[in-house]
């Protein structure tokens, strides 16, 4: 995810990353222009008629396809957002659990506490390459007594399978220092919290605009943009070489947009940041738990 100062806007406005639709749509408004200085000079050269249905028609499917990108692009954002909340609340439940376990496990056993840590550190790191359709890094994921290298590696649900080994080492922990006849009942909220997310995450990843909907919106965009070199050659002359590039730029860089957002856990400019998020749940979780311990 990309970071930057809002407030700065001559920057925003100058500066071009990799993934900028601008770069990315540069080389088609290039030909693009050129297709339409060429409908230009035919029109100015050979031809002397009128059709004001061409410009009619631009008009009304000009704000048709305005409508339908504002809505396209506001559903995709909802599900960016949707999933910030949803890892918002991952991170906020790893640190409600790692304080409920602190109060129970005993200051001094820090074979408990370490095993708690890495399970707990463990799921988001899981969580995120699941996501992204990836096996989990070795490198990220935290192996130990409870979390068996050899039988992690063989599950396909690897954060269902986390969240398992995390309930089960908590109810082992419950029935071995009970404080209380409800200790699993406090944690209990916090540990189905976790599936609830992966869930959650889930069917944003799993369920995209639908098919019909998206072919539709391309098509519109296609038509209304091969047909502007004509019309506008007809109405504006040579003006209409930079209006249309520039009308090209505006709705397909809408579209562009929409496509990277609506599924935000992957690894583009826009996605959210799981990785640093995940990071961030390990470090808070390790000082909950282990205090200054390495």
């Amino acid at each position: 995810m990309i970071t930057y100062n809002p407030k700065d806007w001559f920057k925003l406005i100058v500066h071009f990353h990799k993934s900028d639709t601008f770069r990315v749509l540069l080389p088609t408004m290039l030909l693009l222009g050129g297709v339409t200085f060429l409908c230009c000079y035919i029109e100015k050269q050979y031809l002397t008629i009128q059709v004001p249905a061409l410009t009619i028609f631009h008009q009304i499917s000009g704000f048709i396809i305005s409508m339908v990108l504002v809505f396209r692009i506001n559903t995709a954002y909802d599900r960016w957002w949707e999933g910030r909340k949803l890892w918002g609340s991952l991170v906020n439940t790893s640190r409600n659990l790692a304080i409920k376990l602190n109060a129970l496990v005993d200051k001094e056993d820090l074979y408990t506490r370490s095993n708690l840590h890495e399970l707990i550190s463990n799921f988001p790191f899981a969580l995120k390459e699941h996501l992204r359709n990836n096996a989990s890094k070795k490198e990220d994921i935290k192996f130990n007594n409870v979390l068996q290298e050899n039988n992690y590696s063989k599950v396909g649900h690897k954060p269902n399978y986390i969240a398992r080994q995390l309930t089960n080492y908590v109810v082992d922990i419950c029935g071995k220092t009970q404080k209380s006849p409800n200790d699993y009942l406090v944690l209990s909220d916090n540990l189905n919290q976790l599936t609830e997310i992966s869930g959650a995450c889930e069917r944003i990843k799993n369920t995209p605009i639908p098919y019909s909907y998206s072919i539709f919106i391309k098509k519109m965009i296609f038509i209304y943009v091969v047909t502007m070199p004509v019309s506008f050659g007809l109405t504006i002359g040579y003006w209409a070489v930079p209006i249309v590039m520039i009308m090209f730029y505006a709705f397909a860089s809408l579209e562009l947009i929409s496509e990277e957002i609506e599924d935000p856990f992957g690894t583009d400019s826009n996605d959210l940041p799981t990785d640093e998020l995940s990071v961030k749940i390990k470090e808070n979780v390790r000082e909950i738990l282990l205090g200054d311990e390495d």
